[in-house]
């Protein structure tokens, strides 16, 4: 199957989330490598959203695991400028959420203390907790919006439903 980036997008954020899940679900049926599946969220939801600057994966790094809880994400699959290579946990935005595991809305990213600006040009930005089959945090999905709050609750509900979807069944 090959996929081709859709101009026609539903106005409404929910329809299109719901319709972008649906191809990509349809694209990654029955690809089982991880790093695919990343690379396709990253890209096709980036392709789906205007306000989406940067879109992408980091990774729990299991050299950097610790029994204390501590730990350190390093740059995964993604679309957009730079990226950070390397997040400890509890350190900016993507470390909170891999430190708590919960998702993460930022309105305003200069106002969130200890914010990583890997590019200046960030003004929002959403970090979900990626979980395994197994429970186990994966990653954190990371986007961020030249828009301060860009991000709300139908975003939250729809990345941390696709996320659930694509890694943890």
């Amino acid at each position: 199957m090959s996929y081709v980036p859709r101009t026609d997008r539903p106005a409404d954020k929910a329809a299109c989330y719901a319709e972008v899940e649906g191809e990509i679900l349809a694209v990654l049926d029955g690809e089982p490598n991880r790093v695919a599946r990343m690379a396709t969220v990253a890209s096709m939801l980036a392709d789906a959203f205007d306000s989406y600057f940067w879109t992408g994966f980091y990774v729990v790094d299991p050299d950097k695991a610790g029994a204390d809880g501590a730990g350190e994400l390093v740059v995964g699959p993604y679309q957009g400028t730079l990226g950070c290579l390397r997040i400890p946990f509890g350190r900016g935005v993507c470390g909170a959420a891999a430190a708590t595991g919960l998702t993460q809305v930022v309105e305003d990213v200069h106002a969130f203390p200890g914010h990583i600006a890997c590019d200046s040009r960030s003004a929002s930005e959403i970090v979900v907790p990626v979980f395994g089959a197994d429970g186990v945090l994966i990653a954190v999905f990371d986007v961020d919006s030249t828009e301060k709050a860009a991000f709300d609750g139908v975003d939250r509900a729809a990345l941390e439903r696709l996320l659930g979807k694509v890694f943890g069944t």
